[in-house]
């Protein structure tokens, strides 16, 4: 029961932990004794972890979470390089991170690994495995106690030590994730109405609604708020049938226009795709990000990066009705680079402007990296519903029920 409720739990909202290390350290030794089930390969043959390996599981206390295998970051040959470089990107997408040294200490390596992590502000947990066969000496202990590094000392053969380890890894977790997230829940009361407008257009999957309006008619339950759901063409006829005004109205980003027509000023409007701007990320920067809109040039290029995967119809936002939007807003001759899925360039520098979409398949932690790590290079991000709201001049409307977080 436990595994099905994790594996059924939307990848966005579980909770991800990296394991990382040197080769043979223990990582899948402790996996599996984390899981409690054969779930990655032990041997006493370094570099048995060749790829990356996720394991959905319903891990009390913390809940619903991800765990997975790295292979080792000392692996060497240029098939070892590619492997290492799969677990950075592994690592980074993590909400913490597990490092795991052996009998032999914290070596060069790891204190280099574990400094590089640290300024990358990554929550880690270093443990000292194979307590059977050495304990840590004084002077690793000091440079954790030092770097105010937290740390356990155990051994992933005795699952006596599994509980212990679970009690740390979930009071080392942000007090965000152990709360319930919010998406539009501060934004209406117990008893009040709220109205969800999703266009059913080629790009909806057939017999079901997307994971963000799920989501949000799911938290209006939970909150004992009345949800209704109509399409842009019935919302008119939706409002003249409540007896009060909705405390809410949030719609699909591309049929912002039409609604923001239709709903009074006196209304609060917002879009799916900006509540979840601020549940995944950092509302403040994006909204300043699509200020470079007005300031594309002929030549420039933008990256859409989109979350996941997905069959990609006529009419796809990002790849065809976002670009055409900007093409008519910017009158420039603008390129456009789509990435899917986990894939991110390194070099952002060649980009004018990153546009994202809303993240719902992505966890917190795994946008505020790729919002943090545009703010380094320079480079201005923002996401497909405020973008949108941008290009069709009702930006002000859509963040306004956010403002407390600009």
């Amino acid at each position: 029961m436990c595994n099905a409720i994790a594996e059924q739990t939307p990848r966005g909202l579980r909770y991800h932990i990296a394991l990382a290390g040197r080769r043979n350290v223990g990582k899948s030794s402790l996996i599996n004794l984390l899981t409690e089930q054969q779930v990655s390969i032990v041997s006493a043959i370094k570099g048995t972890t060749t790829d990356t390996v996720a394991k959905a599981y319903e891990l009390l206390p913390l809940g619903p979470v991800s765990l997975v295998d790295t292979a080792g970051l000392d692996d060497e040959g240029e098939l070892g390089l590619q492997r290492v470089k799969a677990s950075y990107r592994a690592i980074y997408r993590a909400d913490m991170l597990i490092y795991v040294v052996d009998e032999h200490g914290i070596t060069e390596l790891d204190k280099q690994q574990i400094l590089d992590f640290h300024d990358k502000e990554i929550p880690l947990l270093l443990v000292f495995n194979k307590l059977d066969i050495s304990e840590p000496s004084p002077q690793d202990t000091l440079w954790c106690q030092q770097l105010a590094l937290p740390h356990l000392v155990m051994s992933a053969t005795e699952p006596a030590r599994r509980l212990q380890l679970c009690q740390v890894l979930y009071d080392l977790a942000p007090a965000e994730h152990k709360a319930e997230p919010c998406l539009a829940a501060d934004l209406y009361q117990a008893g009040e109405t709220i109205i969800c407008v999703a266009p059913i257009d080629s790009a909806a999957p057939k017999g079901r609604l997307i994971l963000p309006q799920v989501q949000l008619l799911r938290e209006a339950l939970d909150q004992h708020a009345m949800a209704f759901v109509c399409q842009p063409q019935q919302l008119a006829h939706t409002l003249q049938q409540l007896t009060s005004a909705p405390a809410l109205v949030i719609t699909d980003a591309q049929a912002i226009k039409q609604v923001a027509d239709i709903v009074p000023e006196s209304i609060a409007l917002t879009t799916f795709s900006t509540l979840f701007s601020r549940a995944k990320g950092d509302l403040a920067p994006l909204v300043a990000g699509a200020d470079a809109l007005d300031n594309l040039r002929d030549g420039d290029k933008v990256l859409i990066a989109e979350a996941c995967s997905h069959n990609v119809q006529a009419d796809d936002i990002g790849r065809h009705k976002l670009p055409q939007l900007i093409r008519q807003y910017s009158g420039k001759q603008v390129e456009f680079i789509v990435v899917a899925g986990h894939d991110f360039p390194d070099d952002l520098q060649p980009y004018a402007l990153v546009l994202h979409c809303g993240a719902c398949m992505f966890t917190r932690a795994e946008m505020i990296r790729r919002i943090r790590e545009c703010q380094r290079r320079g480079v201005a991000i923002t996401n497909y519903g405020v973008a949108i709201a941008k290009l069709q001049g009702v930006m002000d409307r859509v963040v306004m029920p956010l403002r407390h977080l600009l």
